[in-house]
């Protein structure tokens, strides 16, 4: 079943009686509205296209959340194989809201890691909503050192609201964790590319995404604080998050022009959870197009490559 956002309201009306007409058909012998329902089909259509072809800033934030949205486990199952999942930092637990393990892509080797926040209630929680705590950044530095030690690319897929930011994860050293983990990519001599495929959140997302390639789904958001966390400090008031999400310059368009993002990887119609196996074929298309990039460069080459990019960032701006 269809989940429509708060801005799709006018297409969910649409779609329903579209819906409706064929119901009606159904259960009525004889009955002919296939010409209506079709009308009401290209009126939807049109009405989806015109929707999502110029989102503002906050509309790609509802999009990047959307639930039905696919997530790290939907890339996992779809695009490797061999996939052998590790688990555990052998200190203190395994974190479900990480992924990760050693998989095949195009039969290739790797590391995959990546935020995986569940698709139902049970495992939503589980999953601590893809929220990671200290555990999960350590198991994702683990998972880096023994690909870096075997001459494994890294590939890191980034969806979280942030890292979590509860008692006990402060008490076990989150911010020390996240630290750690952003150094990690850093100093591995393997390739490490890094798709956003919804949200990218604070620090918890910069510790899987500084890497050498970085692409984002056309409506996946990538910032620094949420829109609402953002409003509440800035203006005492989290019902400004529109005006926040247009301040923060998240989208994956914004950051192509700063040269945070290095490429925007194109959604099918009306977003990834319209059609999942869509958005999932494009993503892996992306990767394989970044680490053919970076294929055949030697360690030192591929941590000064990663080093220059960031020393980089800030030199691209934004009009006013």
């Amino acid at each position: 079943m269809t989940q429509y956002l708060d801005f799709e309201k006018p297409l969910a009306e649409i779609e329903g009686k579209a819906e409706e007409l064929r119901a009606l058909a159904g259960s009525s012998e004889g009955m002919d509205v296939s010409a209506e329902a079709k009308a009401l089909d290209q009126k939807a259509h049109q009405m989806l296209d015109d929707l999502y072809k110029s989102l503002t800033p906050w509309r790609k934030c509802q999009v990047a959340r959307h639930p039905n949205r696919p997530h790290c486990k939907d890339y996992i199952e779809a695009l490797f194989t061999d996939y052998t999942p590790l688990a555990g930092d052998r200190n203190f637990a395994d974190d479900l809201a990480v992924m990760g393990g050693l998989a095949r892509f195009d039969d290739v080797p790797v590391m995959v890691i990546g935020h995986e926040k569940g698709d139902d209630t049970k495992s939503r929680i589980e999953r601590n909503f893809g929220m990671a705590r200290p555990e999960g950044y350590r198991k994702a530095v683990r998972l880096m050192e023994l690909a870096d030690k075997f001459g494994l690319p890294v590939i890191t897929l980034v969806d979280t609201p942030g890292a979590y930011p509860g008692k006990g994860a402060e008490e076990r050293g989150q911010s020390e964790a996240i630290a750690r983990a952003t150094e990690k990519c850093l100093q591995i001599g393997v390739p490490l590319v890094s798709v956003v495929i919804g949200e990218g959140g604070s620090g918890g997302a910069v510790a899987f995404a500084t890497g050498n390639r970085l692409a984002m789904l056309e409506h996946s958001v990538y910032s620094v604080i949420s829109p609402e966390g953002c409003a509440s400090i800035l203006w005492k008031n989290s019902e400004k998050m529109r005006e926040a999400a247009e301040a923060l310059r998240l989208t994956a368009q914004d950051l192509k022009q700063l040269g945070v993002n290095d490429r925007i990887i194109p959604e099918p119609r009306g977003g990834a959870h319209r059609d999942p196996a869509g958005a999932i074929k494009a993503v892996g298309k992306a990767i394989e197009a970044m680490l053919k990039d970076l294929d055949g460069k030697k360690s030192k080459a591929l941590i000064d490559d990663r080093r220059a990019k960031f020393m980089a960032l800030g030199s691209k701006g934004l009009a006013a």
